[in-house]
């Protein structure tokens, strides 16, 4: 089978194709510049995503995509409607593409989509497939527009679609919040985070690229929209302990109030960063098991400890 990854340089991207090419896939990776990691891949140069890229040489032979491609959460935003800018790579870009695939030929489509286009945050119940959309960044926002235009091409083509929703993708080389965390538990500094008491679900590299697979071939799939996670969640301060017991570190965790936590993130603006540390985000993976009959490889204690060894290990 050939298989079209987009965004291929991308921290996903490239264990992604690692890990295709394991299970003996035709990988076709899309990058911006030639990248020697993707030796073992047939390279296709895309440089920008938009509603005028050219896809069909990229597309050429190809029996699946998987679109990983997508402008993401900016720290220094610098543009003064940063809406459109996501809505110019992640929905026109998208639909682009899916428009291009089914004319290409491609049987099927896999969107990596994200949880943010149900919420922020968990208050009672678990996210699950069910759960109303309520897209809380302008990220967010155009992913769930890019899903609503890749349901109609492909209804109206007949190329199969699945939409996968990961929360916090963690591992070794995450960008993000999750590297400022490993960063902070390497520094062994105190972290005022001991009063915290939420749970957050998410998701090991090793499991998404895993559930991905799945995706590719499994009949199930078709047409469907699935939430992924490592299947159990852990509150922040068990995550803290679990980077510092991969790191053979002992965590000093203060007992600092969550109220004056919040009130110090919005002085300093770092109210998304106090969301995802202090508050509750659960999944509900059910369908992902049951439709699919997939299992996470990988328990999140372990994967925890195992992103923060690799982490020390690559700093060497």
């Amino acid at each position: 089978m050939n298989v079209l990854v987009t965004g291929a340089n991308g921290f996903i991207g490239r264990s992604l194709c690692d890990y295709l090419l394991q299970k003996g896939y035709q990988v076709r990776a899309t990058m911006r510049k030639p990248n020697p990691h993707h030796a073992c891949c047939d390279q296709a140069i895309v440089e920008d995503i938009d509603a005028n890229t050219a896809w069909q040489k990229a597309l050429e032979d190809i029996d699946v995509v998987i679109h990983l491609a997508a402008r993401a959460h900016v720290l220094n935003e610098s543009t003064t409607n940063p809406l459109a800018e996501f809505r110019k790579v992640n929905v026109d870009g998208t639909l682009n593409l899916a428009r291009q695939a089914a004319k290409s030929g491609v049987k099927r489509f896999i969107f990596f989509s994200s949880i943010g286009v149900l919420g922020a945050e968990t208050l009672l119940n678990p996210f699950s497939e069910t759960s109303e959309p309520k897209p809380h960044s302008d990220y967010a926002i155009s992913k769930l527009e890019a899903e609503e235009v890749l349901k109609k091409i492909c209804s109206e083509t007949g190329m199969e679609f699945v939409i996968i929703r990961p929360p916090l993708v963690y591992g070794a080389s995450a960008p993000g919040n999750f590297a400022r965390l490993l960063k902070l538990v390497n520094l062994n500094l105190p972290l005022p985070l001991g009063s915290v008491k939420n749970q957050r679900s998410m998701v090991s590299l090793e499991n998404l690229v895993d559930f991905t697979n799945v995706c590719l071939v499994h009949s199930n799939a078709i047409n469907q929209t699935f939430l992924v996670a490592d299947g159990s969640d852990v509150s922040t301060p068990q995550l803290i302990r679990l980077l510092g017991e991969g790191m053979e570190k002992s965590v000093s965790l203060l007992p600092v109030p969550v109220k004056l936590l919040e009130f110090g993130a919005l002085i300093t603006g770092k109210k998304n960063m106090l969301q995802q540390l202090c508050h509750s985000l659960q999944i509900d993976i059910s369908k992902a098991r049951n439709t699919l009959d997939w299992t996470p490889p990988v328990l999140v204690a372990d994967g925890l400890r195992r992103a923060a060894q690799q982490y020390l290990d690559n700093m060497h």
